[in-house]
């Protein structure tokens, strides 16, 4: 059985002190809950808040992107190397804002995840289609696509760490959720890219994540499917009792 990862996604919200405060409120809310594995990922200036706040509990943190080099004259950016240092054990790469609003490609994303698995950081890649896309039936091909360029060069060894989280854009911040059967159909297209990539046995070891308006409501019918092992969840992980009812969904 792949353990369930729950991961929430903050995106450019939340000050170092108003962080903490999620984290005092959030930890009582899953103190006990060792089912999944749940991450938090801030935005950078919070990472080291996060991470003293929850000191000595089950949850991780992880950071929202990456850039491939390990230091040098790269104004703005933040290596895998700096997120270790201050306690990140995960990173979103490719999130589909910084595809559509920084313009970052299926081969940068490739760079970073090559440069987080040496690192020894647990990458979470994003894949999905625009809403113009799906329409056009181009869904698979475009999921295809971007498996195959993320997922190149790297060996099924390397790969073992990684998840990958299906986050279809048009279900972003839009109130509009793929059905938990669309999800599951998009999940076993990455399966199968995995499996050229790494092999049937890393494949089926591997954690996707479904991403794209998850909430309390239907948190539990999307991740009762077989090919969902999780969610990437922006909005409803801003609010402690919203994000810890998607953790606790059925408990």
């Amino acid at each position: 059985m792949r353990k369930k990862l729950i991961v929430a996604n903050w995106k450019m919200y939340k000050t170092p002190e108003q962080a903490a405060h999620f984290v005092s409120a959030f930890l009582p809310l899953v103190q006990d809950h060792n089912r999944d594995e749940t991450v938090l990922c801030p935005p950078f200036v919070c990472l080291p808040a996060v991470v003293a706040a929850v000191h000595g509990s089950h949850i991780r943190v992880g950071a929202q992107n990456m850039y491939w080099e390990k230091e040098g004259a790269y104004t703005g950016e933040i290596s895998a190397h700096m997120l270790r240092a201050v306690g990140c054990s995960h990173v979103i790469l490719g999130h589909s804002e910084r595809r559509q609003y920084f313009g970052e490609t299926d081969d940068a994303v490739n760079r970073k995840l090559k440069s987080a698995l040496a690192s020894g950081l647990k990458p979470i890649v994003c894949v999905g289609e625009v809403l113009a896309e799906r329409e056009a039936g181009l869904t698979e091909q475009i999921i295809r696509q971007q498996c195959s360029v993320c997922f190149l060069d790297i060996s099924g060894a390397e790969a073992a760490p990684m998840v990958v989280a299906y986050e279809p854009v048009w279900a972003i911040g839009t109130g509009k959720t793929a059905t938990p059967e669309m999800a599951e159909d998009a999940h076993r297209i990455i399966r199968a890219e995995a499996a050229k990539a790494f092999g049937d046995e890393r494949a089926q070891a591997l954690r996707i994540l479904y991403g794209g308006s998850v909430k309390p409501e239907n948190a539990n019918a999307l991740m009762s499917k077989t090919e969902i092992d999780g969610a990437l969840v922006g909005g409803a992980s801003l609010d402690p009792k919203s994000f810890a009812a998607i953790v606790m969904r059925g408990s």
